[in-house]
């Protein structure tokens, strides 16, 4: 197509209306750990954010903007309906709850950790996974010794729970 039919407008906000980020209905619980996360997130995205409206005759910074204020939105959203869940320090946990480090060994004897944190600080790769999942929702409220169904896509395993720390 000829360049004499694309308006130059067009090309500049090209971009610039993003879907936005969807926010989860369930309750924002999150860790100190997750609180300080978001905080940390918001005040990435505002210096981003003012670097960027300096550069506002590039194209290019216009669309990052759009993405940036868009995540900006998404974060303190996040932030205003954060629950913080304090762990006791003075007890340890006897059963499986929210922020707690959880134990388990699998049926091939392989021994598996997991921390139970917010939907935002969730991350496999850290071995960090949301209440939500079902992974979660299988572990908590059982005790030392319990042994749970995990039902996953991938065929249910057995775990059977050997600790449970903060």
């Amino acid at each position: 197509m000829s360049r004499g039919f694309v308006k130059e407008d067009d090309l500049e906000l090209a971009g610039t209306e993003l879907p936005e980020r969807p926010i989860s209905e369930l309750p924002n619980y999150v860790t100190a750990k997750g609180l300080a996360q978001l905080k940390e997130s918001e005040n990435a995205l505002l210096d981003e954010r003012e670097l960027l409206t300096q550069k506002k005759e590039d194209p290019s910074a216009v669309q990052r903007l759009a993405m940036v204020d868009r995540d900006l939105r998404y974060v303190q959203a996040r932030l205003e309906q954060a629950i913080l869940v304090e762990t006791p320090k003075d007890k340890a946990p006897t059963t499986v709850v929210f922020g707690t480090t959880v134990t388990v060994e699998d049926d091939e004897g392989e021994q598996h950790h997991f921390q139970i944190v917010g939907e935002d600080e969730a991350d496999i790769a850290l071995n960090t996974v949301s209440y939500a999942s079902p992974l979660a929702k299988a572990l908590i409220g059982h005790k030392v010794g319990d042994s749970v169904r995990w039902m996953r896509p991938a065929g249910d395993l057995n775990l059977e729970i050997m600790t449970i720390t903060y």
